[in-house]
């Protein structure tokens, strides 16, 4: 009989201090999320030196629970999956010291995770008999990416943006018309009281790869030209312009690729109106992850640790932090 493998993930590229038990790379047992948003809301945003002294007092007591809600003892981990990278490097190292501390005081495999690999994986949990090949959108603060996801291992990025993430561009908006940080639910929410009725340009590339500066900036314009603009309107038709170029990129990378398997990944993917506009799509097969997986978690990363050891992918102790790694 096959023996279970238990991963254990830990989470610390921004402000989420996270550590989960995963069976299989499917399974959870236990996913255990400290977040700092109500620190870093009062600065519109997250500030680094802050972020990392935070992982530093809570990563122990997060790794505790975790252990406990998933019913094991430490002895009972198979590996020890850690995110290192990209993120903040100060608290990408708080995760990966713990992570190394761990494996050498368990005797258990140390398995470095790409933190956008991580993401991907977040459908492997809420889709048990998803498997590669598809492509990934890959949606973030930080990121946007059309990613040709071969096998659990090997990927290849077919676009990514040029400028500003989506993820940005959302903060970025959400400042400008007085929401605050975090500004994608803000903006999620707003959206819903409004109307697509307010024309903003898009930015168009003959490849596959985004920008969405220019779609900010006429944001930003619409909002100081006429500061008695509906707000909720304004937020909606970002969202709308938005949702069309990410469709239209895709739609692109299906025709290249022949695959019409889409994966949506990442924290812009919990956008309700990205999440109806894809769903309504009837050429696409389209998967995206449980709303609590969309942000930054553990169990994602100890998903994607768990394929990542059955590849051969362990790593030893002088594993470093890579603030920016690509996939």
């Amino acid at each position: 009989m096959k023996k279970d493998i238990l991963s254990l993930g830990i989470e610390s590229s921004c402000d989420e201090t996270s550590i989960a038990v995963v069976k299989n790379g499917r399974e959870v047992l236990s996913n255990v999320i400290n977040t700092q948003i109500d620190i870093h809301e009062i600065y519109g945003g997250v500030v680094p030196e802050i972020a990392s002294r935070n992982h530093i007092e809570n990563i122990s007591a997060v790794y505790k629970a975790a252990i406990d809600q998933a019913g094991i003892k430490p002895k009972d981990i198979d590996i020890v999956s850690a995110t290192y990278g990209p993120g903040l490097v100060g608290a990408l190292l708080v995760g990966l010291s713990y992570a190394k501390a761990l494996s050498f005081a368990l005797g258990k495999p140390l398995v470095g995770v790409n933190h956008l690999q991580g993401h991907i994986a977040a459908n492997y949990i809420t889709h048990p008999k998803l498997e590669p090949p598809f492509l990934c959108l890959m949606m973030s603060g930080g990121n946007t990416q059309i990613i040709y996801v071969k096998d659990y291992t090997n990927c290849e990025v077919l676009g990514r943006t040029k400028d500003d993430a989506v993820g940005e561009a959302f903060d970025k908006v959400a400042r400008v018309v007085g929401l605050g940080y975090p500004g994608g639910p803000k903006i999620d929410k707003l959206a819903q009281e409004g109307e697509p009725n307010i024309d903003i340009p898009k930015t168009h590339f003959d490849d596959m790869n985004f920008s969405f500066s220019g779609i900010k900036t006429a944001v930003i314009n619409i909002n100081h030209k006429n500061p008695d603009v509906n707000k909720a309107d304004l937020a909606k038709s970002f969202e709308k312009t938005i949702s069309e170029i990410l469709i239209d990129h895709i739609h692109t990378a299906v025709q290249i690729t022949g695959i019409n398997t889409v994966v949506l990944a990442g924290g812009v993917s919990a956008n309700t109106y990205i999440r109806d506009s894809f769903l309504a799509q009837k050429d696409l097969k389209v998967y995206m992850p449980d709303l609590k997986l969309c942000t930054d978690n553990g169990a994602m990363i100890a998903a994607a640790g768990y394929y990542n050891y059955l590849a051969g992918e362990v790593s030893d102790l002088s594993l470093n932090a890579i603030p920016n790694l690509k996939l």
